[in-house]
Order: C-alpha cells, then sequence, then structure tokens
C-alpha cells in the first residue's frame, strides 16, 4: 500500500463542524450519531489529528455550519429541505452552549475560520475557498462532520476546486453505519486513511502509526522518500535537514547506479585502477 505525500507548504487541516450540538453531550444532534461515533472513536481520532496537524505546524482552517438565529430563512423564498431542518430545531444556535466549538477544537492563534456554510458544502457562498488559495494550499486533510451531507460535499467541492483531498475515515461520523458506507466506500471520497496510517508531516512522512506499527522497508520504498527512525508511537514528526536530504538521496541514486552494473564491475575496478584501464 503506499499513501499520500504531504508537502507542509501547501498542506491544510480542515476541521467541518466540531460544534458541540454534534459531538458533546447534551447536544441536539449527538444522540442521533453517537453509536457510530463512539464505534470508529471518531472525537478522539478528531483529536488526534489536530494534535498532529498542530505539532507538524500544519495550517488549520475550519469550515463551520450557519448557526441558528431568530429571522434565519424568514424572508426567503426557497429553503433547502436540510436549511429547513436547522430552521426547525434551531442547531448550533448562535450564544448558546450547543452552537459552540467543542472545547478540545476551539481555533489556536493563526488558525482560521471560514465564514459559515448555509447548507452542506464548505465552500459554497463562503471564503473557504479564498482563504485557502491565499495560504498557497492546495491539499486537504478533512476530518468532521457529518459524513454524507458536509463532509461529502465540502470534499466534492474542492475536488471540483482542484484541490487534492484525503478524507480521515475514522475522523468522521454519521446517523448510521449505512450512511457511512455511502458517503465514504460507494461514492469514493478521493483518498481515504485512517487515524492509525501513517501521518504525512512536512515533507516526510513519520515512520510509526498510531498504535506503534513500524513502516516495513517495502512501504518505505514505496514511498520514495528517507525516513528518520523513531521510537515515538504517538505520531512524533521526525525531521531531516535539507542537507541530509540531499545525502540521502545521493546515497540512494548511488545504490541504484551500482545495481545496475555488470556483475563484473568491482573485479575490474579493482584490477585496473582509475587512469590506468586498458
Amino acid at each position: 500500500m503506499t499513501y499520500p505525500f504531504y508537502d507542509k507548504n501547501i498542506t491544510a487541516l480542515l476541521v467541518v463542524d466540531p460544534y458541540n450540538d454534534f459531538i458533546s453531550e447534551g447536544g441536539k444532534i449527538w444522540p442521533r450519531i453517537k453509536a457510530v461515533a463512539e464505534a470508529n472513536n471518531c472525537v478522539p481520532h478528531m483529536q488526534q489529528v489536530l494534535h498532529a496537524a498542530r505539532k507538524s505546524e500544519v495550517r488549520v482552517f475550519y469550515a463551520m455550519h450557519h448557526r441558528y438565529r431568530a429571522g434565519d430563512y424568514s424572508s426567503w423564498k426557497y429553503i433547502a429541505p436540510v436549511q429547513r431542518a436547522a430552521w426547525k430545531n434551531k442547531s448550533f444556535e448562535f450564544g448558546t452552549w450547543r452552537g459552540e466549538f467543542r472545547a478540545e477544537f476551539v481555533p489556536e492563534s493563526g488558525e482560521i475560520v471560514a465564514s459559515e456554510h448555509w447548507c452542506s458544502s464548505g465552500f459554497a457562498n463562503t471564503d473557504l475557498d479564498l482563504q485557502l488559495k491565499r495560504h498557497g494550499i492546495h491539499q486537504l486533510i478533512v476530518i468532521g462532520l457529518i459524513a454524507h451531507t458536509c463532509i461529502e460535499a465540502t470534499v466534492r467541492f474542492a475536488a471540483e476546486l482542484g484541490y487534492d483531498v484525503t478524507v480521515v475515515k475514522d475522523a468522521v461520523a454519521d446517523y448510521s453505519d449505512e450512511m457511512m458506507h455511502a458517503a465514504l466506500e460507494i461514492n469514493n471520497l478521493d483518498a481515504m486513511i485512517t487515524a492509525d496510517d501513517p501521518l504525512m508531516t512536512p515533507g516526510y512522512f513519520v515512520d510509526v502509526t498510531a498504535s506503534g506499527r513500524r513502516i516495513t522497508r517495502d512501504e518505505k520504498r514505496a514511498f520514495g522518500r528517507p525516513f528518520s527512525w523513531s521510537n515515538d508511537s504517538s505520531w512524533q514528526a521526525q525531521f531531516i535537514s535539507d542537507a541530509e536530504l540531499r545525502r540521502l538521496e545521493a546515497e540512494a541514486f548511488e545504490r541504484e547506479r551500482d545495481a545496475q552494473r555488470p556483475p563484473h564491475w568491482d573485479s575490474y575496478n579493482r584490477d585496473y585502477p582509475r587512469g590506468i584501464r586498458p
């Protein structure tokens, strides 16, 4: 298996709708997704990925759903079913605990919250695309809620706009396993990894999974990049200097070149030193 390769300079983590209403006990929508979210450890995995992104200094963006305010849609002629349901249920009500970020996902300084989306896609009628492009972002890692609406719509819109997108499939949840399966497997949302797969770091890969499994040599060769070994099994990024990277790449080139030389090459070099060869 090969994994996507992420460059810190053009990669961002996109966190979708980490509201208390969705992922906290006491939230209005939490009872509907609780079974699926707890089965795949969605919230802990979301925290794990966010922590890894912050530790690796990958930019973090948030795509948040419009929060209910009194008078919303009252003068609209056309209201989508998902908007009508949110209006009726007062989902993510502005000014209440339910409409706030869950505590573990409150944006830190320098992290960017896009304007709220009115329907499902984090891009439609918001400044998310502008913010990503102005920061030079081309690759997105997506986590959050919920799989068959905001995640799927945002990922599809991102792909249409030309972004390379990866969904962390056990850092999302839905109302049922069937809806998760439809959104992630049947509809085939771009690349997908799990929270325990090797995570891409600034220009390099971490060489252990979150469960501590070491990446095999065959997997390392498939990545096509040098690694720095680590005893840390908690997504600790391993950095290599530019000079060290160039040295390792030169050594890899030499090994590949030597492997292509004929079998008698070594004895030829020994018997006929450079400069006095026949």
